[in-house]
């Protein structure tokens, strides 16, 4: 495999587990708009009587969509992690008002041009996040197929499991991780999970959506500034706080089977969530189709690639790497180096993908991916997978999907993360555009 950025080129065959054949054309716009209403259930949260009502059924549509209810309090789990106080509300700077049209005077330059900001439809909060998470013990979970996708994070070796199903509806969970006030979030439009500190500066911010996109990608508002944010780069876009970057926590993207094996001590968020979804049901489906068109997306697709071919996305130190899952999944194992450091991405079959079927768990297998450093120690380690898992060349020790060495010389040691996005080619060519690629 070689490391480049190419230009234009033919489309490369396509791997089976990524595409159907024959391929099928999804019609968006309003059905994807019908879906967004069905995530954000009608009128949960602020400003939910500026939306309109949610279609009573709709093409893209498993189930009629959850009408609107009281959100009930529900008590913190005893397992959770106490939450660390926000700082004071202090809207000065709001970059909400921009989107209503009046940005504050004095207010920073926005970092984009408000016109590619879109509205995806529901008001900002419409799709609520989850700002109070109640987890269970890893053995307590019973709604999880043993090949559905959790996002999972370990900050200072405590580590939680977010369930995709829950997070579809979500999009976001406000959370505090060892101590560290975090953000979990996934949008499903670019199909990315990532993980944020929420310290900025003095101040500790929650998050919440904002019902706009930009580059089809989930546009994020802080509650004490109302600056804009963009999921996919962690950065500030319009108000206050623009061209404030967030630190990000590695996160991967794995079936419950490999999360729920490697730690039977961990924390799972739990369903109950103080709303109504239809959780493990997948209100997208056939959206991820290598064929089909990412929703409210207006710029030029690169054509190196169909817009939803999925892409291991990586940016460190400015450098940004590109791996074609199809590719991938070939290999099973790709080393490169990425900004002065070697770098390995693991890929092991076993995932179902949660934007392809109804139901998450029938959906079609994408496998998942890791990202990590290759020195241990000292070492350099490569590696080769196997049907036991990954083994290093240098000590033949066998290691997981989550980087972990579960037999051999190296047991118990654990290779360093590094923070990746799995995601479609279209995001990742729009917010990285000089990334170079794997072929």
């Amino acid at each position: 495999m070689s490391t480049h950025r190419p230009s234009s080129r033919d489309l490369p065959a396509r791997h089976p587990r990524f595409a159907r054949t024959p391929p099928v054309r999804l019609v968006l716009g309003a059905a994807v708009a019908a879906v967004v209403f069905a995530a954000c259930g009608g009128s949960d949260d602020i400003g939910s009587s500026d939306a309109a009502d949610p279609p009573a059924t709709g093409p893209s549509l498993t189930e009629p969509p959850v009408t609107a209810e009281t959100r009930p309090l529900i008590e913190a789990d005893p397992t959770t992690v106490p939450q660390v106080a926000s700082s004071p509300v202090d809207v000065r700077i709001s970059g909400l008002a921009a989107l209503r049209g009046s940005l504050p005077e004095g207010a920073p330059e926005p970092a984009v041009p408000l016109e590619e900001i879109r509205s995806g439809g529901p008001p900002p909060d419409g799709i609520p996040p989850i700002d109070v998470p109640t987890f269970l013990p890893t053995d307590a979970v019973d709604f999880l197929e043993d090949n559905e996708p959790v996002l999972a994070v370990d900050i200072e070796g405590e580590s939680r499991a977010y369930p995709v199903q829950i997070l579809m509806w979500h999009e976001i969970v406000n959370d505090t991780i060892a101590g560290v006030p975090v953000s979990v979030t996934y949008c499903p439009l670019c199909n990315s999970a990532v993980a944020y500190d929420r310290r900025v500066g003095d101040r500790i911010v929650d998050f919440g959506t904002s019902g706009s996109l930009w580059n089809s990608a989930l546009v994020m508002y802080d509650r004490q500034t109302e600056t804009l944010w963009s999921h996919f780069s962690g950065a500030g876009i319009v108000g206050e706080l623009t061209d404030v970057q967030l630190d990000m926590f590695p996160v991967q993207t794995v079936p419950w089977r490999v999360w729920r094996d490697a730690n039977p001590d961990g924390l799972v968020l739990s369903r109950e969530t103080g709303f109504s979804r239809n959780y493990g049901r997948n209100p997208y489906p056939g959206y991820d189709n290598v064929n089909s068109t990412p929703f409210l997306f207006e710029g030029e697709v690169d054509g190196t690639f169909t817009a939803m071919t999925r892409i291991v996305g990586i940016e460190r130190d400015g450098d940004a790497l590109g791996v074609p899952l199809f590719r991938l999944s070939e290999e099973q194992t790709v080393h490169a180096t990425l900004a002065g450091d070697e770098i390995v991405v693991f890929w092991e079959p076993g995932t179902a993908s949660a934007l392809d079927a109804g139901s998450i768990a029938d959906g079609d297998d994408i496998g998942a991916t890791g990202v990590f450093l290759t020195e241990l120690d000292g070492d350099q380690l490569t590696f080769t997978a196997s049907d036991a898992g990954f083994v290093d060349d240098q000590t033949g020790s066998t290691w997981n999907l989550l980087g972990r060495a579960v037999d051999g010389p190296l047991d118990g040691s654990r290779l360093d993360r590094i923070a990746h996005l799995d995601t479609f080619w279209f995001a990742w060519a729009a917010f990285q555009p000089d990334s170079a690629l794997i072929d």
